[in-house]
């Protein structure tokens, strides 16, 4: 039995979650004694994709045909790769790109989906319990399928990727025929500066309102630059305009689970909460010893972000600086 890996790519090259994702379906596949097979597109650099045989990757199936910007298309690549593979579980990230198709795969196969899965299922013959997170976060749910084909979208940084082995995948073109797209995209715009992508970064910086306007942003992009991590802010920033909204995180903007995430000058409203909770490790820098966002953080700063900021910029330098 076969258990088939989705991996998107990025301007070339593969989407960060690929590695966890097909550790995933490495997990999974040992326990139905059956291998692990990923399909992708547009990636030339066959290196990149043969060391997806480290995370337990046998075969990757890539299509050079395909593009980015057509999920239609995207979607029927998937559904050859699984008749191709005969595979009964696919695997996906949820990410903006696992969101689109994951559901319309589901739908085309007739397949049950769990959507945001953050452990290794439990497997009992034919019936999969997977766990999510529920009500932004604050509890978990297990839910089961018991369809024929199943379809897992894996919440990225949920599980952590072990590269197991040095064994090269074999890579192979994929061109199955696949009908014209029904849509047709005219033109694509990209975000130009964005630096590392949100839903990818392993250390975030925000702030919120209390930076007291866009001009102060530069000690949080400094401390940013000096962690290789990536901004981000709350929403009443955004709606202001003191930040692009694709650096909003909460509820309502981008649902992130850094690995660590930097809170300053943002009370902790339950909206904002609800997109960052799931981060491993919470620092919060707060002048009011009362912010509602202490009570959810590992670690707390009752102090100016003007004066700490800087110094935590200054600290991490000199650490690197010295390592």
């Amino acid at each position: 039995m076969s258990v088939l890996v989705f991996a998107d790519s990025h301007q070339g090259k593969l989407a960060k979650p690929t590695s966890e994702t097909v550790y995933y379906a490495k997990q999974i596949a040992s326990k139905i004694g059956g291998s692990v097979h990923v399909v992708t597109y547009g990636i030339t650099d066959a290196d990149s994709l043969a060391k997806l045989g480290n995370y337990g990757a046998e075969k990757v199936l890539v299509s050079k045909s395909v593009t980015h910007s057509n999920d239609d298309q995207l979607t029927a690549l998937v559904a050859e790769a699984v008749n191709a593979t005969s595979a009964k579980v696919i695997i996906f990230a949820f990410d903006p790109m696992g969101k689109m198709l994951a559901p319309r795969l589901s739908a085309r196969l007739g397949a049950g989906l769990v959507a945001g899965a953050i452990a290794i299922p439990e497997i009992d013959g034919a019936k999969f319990t997977v766990r999510k997170n529920v009500f932004s976060g604050k509890a978990i749910a297990s839910f089961t399928i018991q369809s024929e084909v199943k379809i897992i979208a894996l919440l990225p940084n949920s599980v952590k990727a072990v590269a197991e082995g040095d064994s090269p995948a074999t890579v192979e073109n994929f061109e199955p025929a696949i009908p014209e797209a029904r849509i047709k995209v005219k033109e694509v715009k990209a975000i130009s500066g964005e630096g590392i992508p949100l839903p990818e970064a392993e250390i975030v910086v925000s702030a919120g309102r209390g930076l007291k306007g866009p001009e102060n942003w530069g000690i949080v992009e400094d401390l940013a630059e000096a962690l290789g991590a990536a901004t981000a802010c709350s929403r009443p920033v955004a709606d202001i305009g003191w930040r692009p909204h694709h650096e909003h995180v909460g509820q309502t903007g981008i649902a992130i689970r850094p690995n660590l995430y930097i809170a300053a000058g943002i009370s902790g409203a339950i909206q904002h909460l609800a997109g960052v909770n799931g981060s491993k490790t919470i620092v919060v820098i707060n002048t009011d010893p009362e912010a509602p966002f202490f009570k959810a953080a590992d670690y707390g700063v009752v102090g100016d972000a003007f004066e700490v900021l800087p110094k935590l910029t200054e600290a991490v330098r000199k650490f690197k600086a010295a390592n």
